[in-house]
């Protein structure tokens, strides 16, 4: 098995990584720092933090939101977050 760092969109469903580092920078130059806080705050809010286990449940058709199971708890995040989150995955 060879071991890949991914972003979370990447995995399929019902496989299992984890995550390495979060991508908390943003593309717009406004704001940048609120919106990175925000958005790291939110991640680590849901439990989505380096060196947790996730597993894609389901990946909804046409770039809908992915469905993940984090500690025991499932929750749905959006595509555009999940790009940005690196996990760590053996295939």
């Amino acid at each position: 098995m060879k071991k890949l760092e991914l972003p979370l969109t990447r995995l399929r469903d019902g496989e299992r990584g984890v995550i390495i580092s979060i991508n908390a920078s943003s593309s717009h130059r406004r704001r940048r720092h609120h919106r990175k806080w925000g958005f790291q705050k939110r991640l680590e809010d849901m439990g989505l933090t380096p060196g947790t286990k996730v597993t894609v449940v389901k990946s909804a058709p046409f770039h809908g939101p992915i469905e993940l199971q984090v500690r025991g708890s499932r929750l749905a995040i959006g595509r555009g977050m999940a790009e940005r989150i690196l996990v760590s995955v053996e295939r």
